[in-house]
């Protein structure tokens, strides 16, 4: 019965595996492609992995040269910030030395200024005071010579001297000389030189002049006679017996006592009676004071001293108006040389330059 059994159980096997492996032979191709599946996904991984893995070493790569360039720009740009750092430190170095020396050419350059310009004011006042020096010298000069033309030399050398140092501190010195310059033209000055030239020629002629009691020849009074013209003597024109000879003796004979007639008398108009009174001998002293007079007069124009000089010039005219012939033409030239000297004696008094010496001055207390 087993064996029966097994062979009965045993029978339909072979069905049963025919019935089996019809499933198990679909089944094949569906595994095999699932493996192909597989197989080629894990290919396809594979693959993957290996280009991810190729990419991976080479970013890796990349990221170690970035790193390492990195690294050196690191190490460059620390080189470069010490070198930075020192240079900085250099430079502040170098910009505190600067400021030193700046300040030290500020300092120089102030000192400079304040040098030039006490040079400047040094020089200025000893120009203002140079000029106030020599205008005060020139108006004594002027006072001593009785001539402005120190003075005026004086203002004008002063006016060229303040033009060329173009200081406007200065410019109100040069006009107020310029006004005293035009002062100065307006004023009338003595011509001291012709003056005492004109003193001198009548201290000259006092000798030649005629005292108006002096006798004078009939030839002075009536005016020279002509005298005759040379001929032949009387005797070889007209014979003894002759009347033209008689006639021409007799006019002789005229002459000659008519002119011993005007010898004995004399008639002339004297206006003043001291002429007359004046004796001979006292022609002399006479003469003498009239020279004292205009000697005085010339040394009154030397002195300045101008009242004085006219007052003997008048003197010295009426004494020769008074004792002097007036007809004589040396007292008329005598006449004239006085009142040309008169006239040329001007009461004018030294111009004061108030206004230039106020303006330097002003200019010295301001500098």
């Amino acid at each position: 019965m087993s064996t029966d059994a097994v062979h009965d159980q045993s029978a339909p096997a072979p069905h049963a595996a025919q019935a089996s492996l019809a499933p198990a032979a679909a089944a094949r191709p569906a595994s095999s492609l699932a493996l192909y599946l597989v197989g080629t996904v894990a290919v396809v991984a594979l693959v993957g992995s290996g280009m991810l893995w190729q990419r991976m070493s080479g970013i890796q790569e990349q990221l170690a040269r970035q790193s390492a360039d990195s690294g050196t720009q690191a190490i460059e740009a620390r080189t470069m910030a010490r070198d930075a750092q020192d240079l900085a430190r250099d430079s502040v170095a170098r910009l505190s030395v600067m400021e030193a020396r700046v300040g030290e050419v500020t300092l120089q350059r102030t000192q400079l200024e304040e040098l030039v310009q006490s040079l400047s004011r040094t020089r200025d006042d000893t120009l203002v005071v140079d000029i106030d020096t020599a205008i005060r010298m020139a108006q004594q000069q002027a006072q001593l010579t009785g001539t402005l033309d120190p003075l005026v030399a004086t203002l004008r050398s002063a006016a060229k001297r303040i033009e060329r140092t173009a200081q406007p501190r200065l410019t109100p010195v040069q006009r107020a000389i310029e006004r005293d310059l035009e002062a100065i033209s307006r004023l009338a000055v003595t011509d001291t030189a012709a003056l005492l030239a004109r003193i001198d020629d009548l201290l000259r002629g006092v000798d030649d002049l005629p005292l108006a009691n002096a006798v004078a020849k009939p030839s002075a009074i009536r005016g020279a006679a002509p005298a005759p013209a040379p001929g032949p003597a009387p005797a070889a024109r007209y014979s003894l017996g002759d009347w033209a000879w008689w006639q021409d003796w007799g006019t002789r004979t005229w002459n000659v006592v008519r002119e011993e007639i005007y010898d004995l008398v004399r008639v002339s108009r004297i206006d003043q009676p001291e002429a007359v009174l004046l004796a001979p001998d006292q022609g002399f002293f006479l003469r003498e004071n009239l020279k004292l007079t205009l000697l005085n007069a010339r040394l009154g124009v030397l002195a300045r001293q101008y009242d004085a000089a006219r007052s003997d010039l008048g003197t010295a005219s009426q004494t020769m108006a008074k004792y002097f012939d007036p007809a004589s033409r040396r007292t008329r030239n005598a006449q004239v040389l006085l009142q040309q000297a008169q006239s040329n004696l001007k009461n004018n008094e030294q111009p004061s330059l108030d206004e230039t010496l106020a303006a330097l001055a002003t200019a010295a207390t301001g500098l």
